[in-house]
């Protein structure tokens, strides 16, 4: 069984039905099963727009790159992708093959 490494790129202020994306996307990969899941947040980045959000004293508004990291079979997390996009809309994910050590 191939072990797949999902990563979703998103905004840190984003919402799904009142929530955040984030925590939407947290929600349903442990509802669905998902080995394990992470989130990690950026003090700076970019998206496809070129604007960079960053975490400085004179910036006031905070809209950080937070990243969620879920690792389990590819087939499972395959399944959940249809879902994930309606949550993230035009968000990067990707996926990689990975060893579990």
């Amino acid at each position: 069984m191939q072990s797949a490494l999902l990563r979703i790129y998103l905004k840190q202020n984003a919402t799904y039905h009142g929530k955040s994306v984030h925590e939407a996307v947290l929600e349903l990969l442990r509802d669905s099963g998902i080995g394990g899941a992470t989130l990690l947040r950026g003090i700076e980045g970019y998206g496809e727009d070129g604007k960079i959000h960053t975490l400085k004293i004179l910036n006031l508004s905070y809209d950080l790159p937070v990243v969620v990291e879920a690792v389990d079979s590819e087939e499972k997390i395959r399944a959940l992708v249809p879902k994930l996009r309606e949550i993230v809309g035009k968000e990067l994910m990707t996926m990689q093959t990975v060893e579990i050590l």
